[in-house]
This record gives structure tokens, C-alpha cells and sequence, in this order.
């Protein structure tokens, strides 16, 4: 049952060609499952690098944070995202899994892996992604606290963070010109 693996496909239905899995869930998860299940006889793979999110109590400012996205369309952009990151690091496979709803502080709120052939591009492809994720998914955030509640927006870091992927390696269109 793939629940048993934390969503992700049996090693037997695993494609050759990456496909990423995107999943978005209102229900709190287990990372340390999620990154076995992601282990799971990978014979050619060299290399998984994970990240995991938390919500943060923010020195007693944030009682929870709440996210809001819309399905069919949030996870078709983080998987357009995921896409862009297999094949910008040649990755073997990735899977992402992030939280909606409301999430209590020192809950996960986003689990990232990415599966290459070496360190290098698995790590990579990690930091590319969370920057995506955390500056570019279409996820409109609150928080709670004890003067109320405040909607949350990208940080100018989060845009700087995400922008140096732009000028950091130029993109196979680019090349054409």
C-alpha cells in the first residue's frame, strides 16, 4: 500500500525517466518514513539529499500558521517546479510532500528529497527547490498569534535567494540565442 511508503510508488513501478511526486496533505506527517520509503532500493542512485521544514513559534508570536492552496493547481505548479529541478540536476527522482491547513509550531510543514547520481546535484537541486517553493508556490499563508492574525509574504531574502538561480547557470533556451 503506498501509504505504508509515505505516498511514494513500490520500486517496481518507479519510472526510469524522473517523474516527480507532489503530494499536499492537511494531515501532519513523519519524515524519518518519508526518507526510508524514498531509499527504497535505489541501486544506480549515489546520492539523496532531503530538507524538512518547520513551523516556527516565532518567540511566542505565531500559535500556529495557516496555509491555504487551491488543489490541481498548487501541486501542478510545484510540480512544474519539481520538473524544472530534474532536469536542471539530472536527478533520478524527487518528492515533496507540504503541509495546508493549520500547523502548529515544531510541526513539519515540508518534506523535499531529491535523488541523484552524485552529492552535489542532489544537494543543489534541495536548496533550488525549497528557494522555488518557498518564494514562487502558490500558497497564501497566515499566522496566528496572540494580536491576531497577519497574512505572510515572500521576504526581499526569499526573492534574493531565488533569484540567484537565475543568474547562476543559464537555461537550455537561453543557449538557442
Amino acid at each position: 500500500d503506498r501509504r505504508d511508503r509515505g505516498g511514494l510508488p513500490a520500486p517496481h513501478e518507479r519510472r526510469m525517466i524522473a517523474t516527480p511526486t507532489i503530494t499536499l496533505t492537511d494531515q501532519p506527517f513523519e519524515p524519518g518514513l518519508l526518507v526510508t520509503a524514498f531509499c527504497t532500493d535505489r541501486q544506480e542512485t549515489g546520492a539523496i539529499a532531503t530538507f524538512v521544514g518547520l513551523a516556527r513559534a516565532e518567540r511566542g508570536t505565531a500559535a500556529a500558521l495557516e496555509l491555504e492552496a487551491y488543489p490541481g493547481f498548487t501541486d501542478a505548479a510545484i510540480g512544474e517546479i519539481a520538473q524544472a529541478a530534474i532536469d536542471r540536476f539530472n536527478l533520478h527522482d524527487v518528492h515533496i510532500v507540504h503541509r495546508t491547513g493549520r500547523i502548529a509550531p515544531g510541526e513539519a510543514i515540508v518534506f523535499v528529497a531529491a535523488a541523484a547520481g552524485h552529492r552535489r546535484a542532489a544537494f543543489e537541486a534541495c536548496d533550488f527547490l525549497m528557494d522555488y517553493l518557498k518564494s514562487q508556490a502558490p500558497f497564501w499563508k497566515k499566522q496566528h498569534g496572540p494580536d491576531g492574525v497577519r497574512w505572510i509574504e515572500p521576504t526581499a531574502q526569499d526573492h534574493d535567494d531565488v533569484g540567484r538561480w537565475d543568474r547562476s547557470r543559464p537555461r537550455a533556451g537561453d543557449l538557442a540565442q
